[in-house]
């Protein structure tokens, strides 16, 4: 089984949205079992609150809940219990760091790093921009999957 959490600030909007769209597209595939999919954040200011409006509103549009998601914080433990910690930004990699120390086992990545970009995925809580972040995460996650041999 291959175990992937996706980083973000919050995990109110970016991070659940790229768990939430990978899970859908290895749901697709019949894949479930093969994988865990996660989301966290680096930071305390949303624990315990749900998925943002734009993120579900976005999603919806392709027939994909989030029903039940709220922000947790990603912890030292993840490290190891996680095969991908990924971020969505420089941001997210360096408070990654600061969380699980170092990156022996070289688990951490950003999203678009998958798809050869160095570029990060811009966080619609301050551009307001769900859509780019959709296409953005799901160019990264399918990137993924064919690295790992899905598609």
């Amino acid at each position: 089984m291959i175990k992937i959490m996706f980083i973000c600030h919050g995990n109110i909007c970016r991070s659940p949205m790229a768990e939430f769209v990978l899970k859908d597209m290895v749901k697709k595939k019949g894949l479930e079992k093969d994988f865990y999919i996660a989301s966290s954040a680096t930071s305390r200011e949303e624990i315990g609150n749900g998925v943002h409006y734009g993120t579900r509103k976005k999603l919806k549009e392709f027939g994909i809940s989030t029903d039940g998601k709220v922000a947790v914080q990603l912890t030292e433990d993840d490290y190891d219990n996680y095969d991908y910690l990924i971020g969505m930004d420089f941001y997210n990699i360096r408070n990654i760091f600061r969380i699980v120390g170092e990156d022996y086992k070289h688990k951490v990545y950003k999203l678009l790093d998958f798809a050869g970009r160095d570029d990060d995925i811009s966080d619609p809580w301050y551009t307001g921009n769900f859509d780019k972040t959709y296409l953005d995460i799901k160019e990264g996650c399918e990137a993924l999957l064919k690295k790992l041999g899905v598609f």
